[in-house]
């Protein structure tokens, strides 16, 4: 694996998601072909986007942060900004469809998501 992506294990995740506003995360496995092909994907993407932490999580090694997030098919990819998911999908992207995604996560209104995070909560409760 190169340098441009971490390994998050259980030890380190919290603390690489509290720490960085902005987290990629992508669940993959050694056996899951589609996750092999989305790999260069993802690296490209990585140094790409040197100012963005991009995560990896292998579920196989992994499988207490794979269940905690409630992945069910591999590869997902997450999106982890200011400590809130903002997009978590399955599926291997194109390079375009996840430059795109990238994108628009940039872009976000966190202060908006926030809130409407907190209406949801109150509506819930």
């Amino acid at each position: 694996m190169s340098s441009s992506t971490v390994e998050l294990t259980k030890e380190n995740f919290d603390q690489t998601v509290t720490e960085n506003e902005f987290v990629l995360i992508d669940f993959w496995a050694e056996w899951c072909g589609p996750c092999r092909q989305f790999a260069p994907v993802y690296e490209k993407a990585a140094e790409a986007n040197p100012d963005l932490v991009f995560g990896k999580v292998d579920t196989e090694a992994q499988p207490e942060l794979a269940a905690a997030f409630g992945i069910q098919s591999i590869p997902t990819l997450m999106i982890v900004r200011d400590k809130v998911a903002v997009y978590a999908q399955p599926g291997a992207l194109p390079e375009p469809a996840l430059a795109d995604i990238i994108g628009q996560a940039r872009n976000l209104d966190m202060d908006e998501v926030r809130k409407s995070i907190a209406a949801q909560q109150g509506d819930a409760g």
